[in-house]
C-alpha cells in the first residue's frame, strides 16, 4: 500500500526538523513528499532542501504568491503540491503540518486501520499539544480527525473534491462532513499519537476561540449542538472564557 504526503509550510524553521524526522523514520516510508514552502522568509526552504538530497522521496516547491495571507492559504498551497505529485499509483493521501511528530509506526498503523475497515475514508492519530514539556490531549469527538495529520483514502479524497479554501479556516472538517455525506467513515485512533508543537499564545487564543465559533457557524452547526459544544470545551484553554467567546463567535 502506497501513500504520498503533502505539507505547506510558512516560517516553520523552528519545528519542521521534527516533522521531518519522523517521516523519514517511518517503518511505511512515502512514495512521495512535497513540502510546499508558502512564502517563508525563515530557514524553512534551506532546511528542506538539505534533507531532500538525502531523501529522495522528499520534494521542495516554493509558491511566491503575492496575494495577503489568511486561512485559505494552506489549501491554495496543498492543492499546488498535489498538482505536482509525480506518483501515479497511491492508495492514500497524508496531509501533514510542518509542526507535528509523531512515533515510527504512525502511518503503517493508520494503513492497517484502512485495511481493516475499506469504508474509512479519513482517519488520523490522537492530536497533543506540548505545553511546559507535558502532553495535553486537544479535545476532539471520536470521528473528527485534525487537519494537520488527516490521511485520506484516495478514493474518498477525490470524490469530496479535495479540500475547499476557507478565508477562516475548517477545511478539515468540512472535508469530515463531505465523506460521511458520500458514506465514508471518520475517525481519530485513541492509542495513536501526534504530537503539535507550535504554541499559541493566550491573545491569540482569544482570537482562536471567537474565530472557532464563525467557522462553526459557518459550516452549519445547530445552536444547541454548538452550545453543548461549549460546555464540553470549559476545560480547555483559556478556561471557560474560551467557550464564551466560541459562542458568541457562533452568533
Amino acid at each position: 500500500m502506497k501513500y504520498v504526503l503533502i505539507t505547506a509550510a510558512h516560517n516553520e524553521q523552528e519545528f519542521i526538523e521534527k516533522t521531518i524526522h519522523s517521516v523519514i523514520n517511518q517503518l511505511h516510508k512515502p512514495l512521495e513528499w512535497i513540502i510546499v514552502s508558502d512564502g517563508s522568509t525563515d530557514n524553512t526552504e534551506s532546511i528542506v532542501r538539505k534533507y531532500s538530497t538525502e531523501n529522495s522521496c522528499i520534494k521542495l516547491l516554493t509558491n511566491n504568491r503575492k496575494e495577503g495571507r489568511d486561512f485559505a492559504s494552506k489549501v491554495y498551497a496543498i492543492n499546488l503540491g498535489l498538482k505536482n505529485i509525480q506518483a501515479v499509483q497511491y492508495d492514500y493521501i497524508g496531509i501533514l503540518d510542518a509542526d507535528v511528530s509523531f512515533e515510527g509506526n504512525y502511518y503503517s498503523s493508520l494503513i492497517e486501520e484502512f485495511i481493516k475497515n475499506p469504508k474509512l475514508g479519513i482517519v488520523g492519530g490522537n492530536y497533543f499539544d506540548i505545553i511546559n514539556g507535558k502532553k495535553v490531549r486537544v479535545h476532539m469527538s471520536p470521528y473528527s480527525v485534525r487537519g494537520a495529520t488527516q490521511f485520506f483514502q484516495r478514493k474518498c479524497f477525490e470524490q469530496i473534491g479535495g479540500l475547499i479554501p476557507m478565508k477562516y479556516g475548517g477545511e478539515d472538517a468540512a472535508a469530515c462532513f463531505s465523506a460521511r455525506m458520500y458514506g465514508w467513515e471518520t475517525k481519530s485512533i485513541p492509542g495513536l499519537i501526534a504530537l503539535h508543537h507550535r504554541l499559541t499564545g493566550d491573545k491569540n487564543l482569544f482570537k482562536a476561540r471567537l474565530r472557532d465559533g464563525y467557522v462553526e457557524h459557518n459550516l452549519g452547526y445547530h445552536p444547541l449542538f454548538q452550545l453543548v459544544k461549549c460546555i464540553q470545551r470549559f476545560k480547555q484553554k483559556p478556561y471557560l472564557i474560551g467557550s464564551v467567546l466560541r459562542f458568541i463567535g457562533f452568533w
